[in-house]
């Protein structure tokens, strides 16, 4: 485990912004960094010292979302002007524009070898790009309100997607089906990402809490609640052994994954916090939020070195597999009965806590090297549920179902996915007529004026 050395200390303050900072990332050489805003401007910061910063001018509406590309040849940014931009993050600025959503885009990213883009939008569709033929490819129709976040797997094998209707849905890209659905909301699911193994996926609500699930096991396997108004938005750092959070209470809080306890609470904004990102070697993360403020801060209290341990890690013979897609199971529906219990934290700037603070549903599959035993009643139960009915205790036995009966139910509920999907993709076909008939229309009326 990482050693705690010192608390985090702000290193740089960048004003450019006129509005809200809604969105930030780090470029992979960690010498640029990139902010979108309410004030329709991407501004693009060099980190050398005295360096110039570029002003990206071209959305017309609240920059919502920005990504580098892996090589940092590239700068994507969606917006609620319904398009995604390309930019070179050069003084030229050049821009490429892709349009196939039909309302606000609320995020965008690349996958990891850059050659797609995966977006997430208020038609209640995540969309993916092709980046080198910069069209768009195909869309995950499942959601059933506004979808706030989408992101690709480390490997691109899956995505991982949240919204208003309160679900965190996971996608195979191959397949373009929804093969699992996690559904323990208060409120909208406001972010979502994958660890750096891809092994495990984070989510945020605005119900204030964080919720970190392992994706092989659909399990439940860390539950914070450490926040006293709704999450915006977090960053797990490189390592995968911590992880940071903003939230509309004005604070952003640190968390140690491996011990399962918040560690800082970081005092800057004036507001809601609405951006964090640590940098791709985890040695800085920015923060940006409603008073239109960009901070950078110096991580500090992690010891370890790791680009020398990613590099080790990519050299290994054997690395630890990515989960294989038969793995992801049940394809159902899944609540979890979250504990209850909170834990008020209070203190100054980088104050740091030893308050336990990770509420878990379950812990026999923790995020790091970590291992928890479960109580032995509880294994014992696990147990009888899978040996035959004769023996001992069954499932039947347990819900007091009959086989037949599961049997239909099981068939009803696949049904209604199909009846689902169906809707979804009439709806996204009947979006596409208005579409043309509004085209239609106002080229009629163009015509009507020009004739008159």
């Amino acid at each position: 485990m990482a050693s705690v050395m010192e608390d985090p200390t702000l290193e740089r303050h960048f004003k450019g912004h006129k509005d809200v900072v809604s969105c930030a990332d780090f470029s992979p050489n960690n010498k640029q960094l990139a902010t979108g805003s309410c004030d329709k401007n991407l501004m693009i910061w060099n980190l050398t010292p005295k360096a110039r910063a570029f002003r990206f001018v071209g959305h017309t509406d609240i920059i919502t979302g920005v990504h580098f590309s892996p090589n940092g040849s590239l700068v994507a940014s969606s917006s609620r002007d319904q398009t995604v931009r390309l930019w070179t993050p050069s003084i030229k600025g050049e821009s490429t524009v892709f349009k196939a959503h039909t309302a606000s885009v609320r995020s965008v990213q690349f996958s990891s070898d850059g050659q797609r883009l995966v977006t997430a939008s208020d038609d209640k569709s995540v969309k993916v790009w092709g980046v080198e033929r910069k069209k768009f490819l195909y869309s995950l129709n499942r959601h059933t309100n506004w979808v706030r976040c989408a992101r690709f797997s480390p490997d691109g094998r899956l995505v991982a997607s949240c919204g208003d209707d309160r679900t965190v849905r996971l996608w195979d890209t191959s397949s373009r089906q929804c093969i699992n659905i996690f559904t323990d909301y208060g409120g909208s699911a406001t972010f979502v990402d994958f660890n750096s193994s891809g092994t495990c996926i984070a989510s945020s609500g605005a119900d204030n809490t964080l919720k970190i699930w392992d994706i092989r096991t659909n399990k439940l396997i860390q539950h914070y609640i450490v926040h006293s108004a709704g999450v915006n938005c977090f960053s797990f750092h490189p390592s995968g052994n911590y992880l940071i959070s903003g939230s509309s209470d004005s604070t952003m809080k640190i968390l140690d994954l491996l011990e399962g306890r918040l560690i800082y609470t970081l005092h800057g904004h004036k507001g809601p916090v609405l951006a964090v990102a640590f940098s791709r070697d985890g040695d800085l993360f920015a923060s940006g939020g409603a008073d239109s403020q960009v901070l950078m801060w110096k991580t500090n209290f992690d010891s370890l070195n790791y680009k020398v341990l990613l590099s080790r890690h990519r050299k290994r013979v054997t690395p630890d597999p990515p989960p294989h897609l038969m793995d992801i199971y049940p394809r159902s529906h899944h609540r979890h009965s979250a504990q209850n219990g909170t834990v008020e934290v209070s203190g100054h700037n980088c104050t740091a806590t030893t308050i336990p603070m990770c509420i878990s549903n379950s812990t026999d599959f923790p995020l790091g090297g970590w291992t928890h035993t479960r109580p032995r009643e509880e294994e014992d139960e696990d147990q009888h549920e899978r040996l035959p009915g004769g023996m001992t205790t069954s499932r039947e036995e347990h819900s007091g179902i009959p086989t037949s009966l599961n049997s239909t139910l099981e068939n009803i509920v696949q049904q209604l996915d199909i009846l689902t999907q169906t809707v979804a993709v009439l709806e996204e076909r009947l979006t596409l007529t208005e579409d043309k008939l509004r085209t239609c229309l106002d080229n009629q009326v163009l015509a009507e004026d020009s004739c008159s």
